[in-house]
């Protein structure tokens, strides 16, 4: 059966489940990290150059980066590498926006985590449940004898794997899971070679 486009990655996340792989044929996964000023409006900004392209945003992180003043904006969409060069060029000439790059997994560190709400009396009824907990690394957080809270840092894969094999067994109850946080593989930052061009070129 052929994928609905429209519902692409309504799932969780395409690479793993593989029934969305039509959706994205021709298209890799890019990751954007984005450096702005840290003024309101920005995020809007930054969206709207990926809605005018018609770009789905699949995961999207903002937090404060070691730079004091600055934020950094973790983006992940599925698109060709002309449109990801194409989307942060644009990205770049909104007046804020210090920088922005795009990478693909092979050039960075990636975390996600997740939580997962399961049945305390399901899975005390269920052995299966503690060994596939287990089985991926995750740890059991909070217990009461109404629900327990599962923790999960990893890839997106296998966080998805550890949710799919608990769904199956039918004790969970919530699951939430993060945007992508990632760091490059350079030994420098770019951000902060910027920065200090940019002091000298006003000094």
């Amino acid at each position: 059966m052929d994928c609905d486009k429209s519902k692409a990655g309504q799932c969780g996340d395409c690479e793993s489940c593989g029934r969305c792989e039509k959706a994205h044929e021709g298209e890799t996964l890019y990751t954007m990290l984005i450096y702005s000023e840290n003024f309101a409006g920005i995020l809007n900004q930054i969206t709207a150059v990926f809605t005018r392209r018609q770009v789905n945003i699949e995961s999207l992180n903002v937090c404060a980066s070691s730079t004091p003043g600055v934020h950094k904006y973790t983006i992940t969409c599925y698109c060709t590498e002309e449109m990801a060069k194409m989307l942060t060029k644009q990205i770049e000439k909104k007046i804020d926006v210090l920088q922005a790059h795009y990478f693909t997994d092979a050039d960075i560190f990636i975390l996600e985590a997740c939580l997962i709400k399961v049945s305390t009396p399901l899975i005390l009824d269920n052995k299966d449940v503690s060994r596939i907990v287990r089985m991926h690394g995750a740890r059991i957080v909070e217990v009461n004898p109404t629900y327990s809270i599962i923790e999960k840092k990893g890839m997106t894969v296998d966080i998805l794997s550890l949710f799919q094999q608990l769904n199956d067994l039918g004790v969970v109850l919530q699951f939430v899971r993060s945007g992508r946080i990632a760091v490059t593989k350079s030994t420098t930052e770019r951000l902060d070679k910027y920065l200090e061009e940019r002091l000298r070129e006003k000094c």
